[in-house]
């Protein structure tokens, strides 16, 4: 069941983008047919999903007007992120992270910035949601061009530890050699990027994922916090349970 949170952020995106085409749109006549592409230009009209996700993933130059594009998209690929059907979200960059979309008009970004973060934090309150936290979280922070605002929302709970546990098992192997820890997302300054995440698990994560049985993972959380030289001549790097 959606969080409440959520359910609103969907029903902005409906009223604030539905009636959206992209209504000169021809595509790339390579990787579309004339009727996959008339799809964009007819409005509200449910696309298949096939190709709701192959129009969601392709790279901008592949549309005359990609942002348009998205607009059209938005409502019903909002929906099938929020629920799943979208397929993997973590394979390859999304759509919305490829448009300038801070630069609509307000009311428009406004719903984006709120259908992401709410998206994120239904994520975050699901035991079992439809993607892995960490395949979400690098989308969501994709899109916003940051992960500061997710990661601010990742207050302790039952089911947001257990994502906490996954993703960091995930981004450690990278993090503790100060290696960027996402397949896709690729901003200007990863090493910043890399540096606030190793911060923020050393700061927030230890004594959550303790409480979860999670001892080993907690004292790695806390190295990746500390400067690289201190790091790895820490006595755990050579004890029996250094792994790296």
């Amino acid at each position: 069941m959606p969080t409440p949170a959520l359910i609103r952020a969907l029903a902005d995106i409906d009223t604030v983008f539905g009636g959206w085409t992209s209504p000169a749109e021809t595509g790339c006549e390579r990787c579309f047919a004339p009727e996959d592409t008339a799809w964009l230009r007819t409005p509200r009209a449910r696309l298949p999903l096939d190709l709701l996700r192959r129009f969601v993933h392709k790279a901008p130059d592949h549309f005359a007007d990609h942002a348009a594009v998205m607009r059209r998209l938005l409502p019903q690929c909002a929906h099938a992120m929020a629920d799943g059907t979208l397929g993997d979200v973590g394979w390859a960059p999304h759509g919305l992270s490829r448009v300038d979309w801070r630069s609509w008009p307000a009311e428009q970004a406004a719903a984006v910035e709120a259908f992401v973060l709410a998206w994120w934090q239904d994520v975050l309150a699901a035991p079992e949601p439809p993607y892995p936290a960490e395949d979400v979280f690098e989308t969501c922070a994709s899109i916003l061009g940051t992960m500061t605002p997710l990661l601010d929302r990742w207050e302790p709970g039952p089911a947001a530890d257990g994502h906490l546990v996954a993703c960091a098992r995930s981004w450690l192997y990278d993090l503790v050699s100060d290696d960027w820890p996402f397949t896709w997302w690729s901003p200007d300054d990863q090493a910043a990027g890399a540096g606030q995440l190793q911060a923020w698990l050393a700061r927030n994560a230890p004594e959550r994922l303790r409480a979860r049985g999670e001892a080993d993972l907690a004292v790695r959380t806390e190295l990746a916090g500390l400067p690289y030289d201190e790091r790895w001549a820490d006595p755990y790097r050579s004890g029996p349970a250094a792994t790296d």
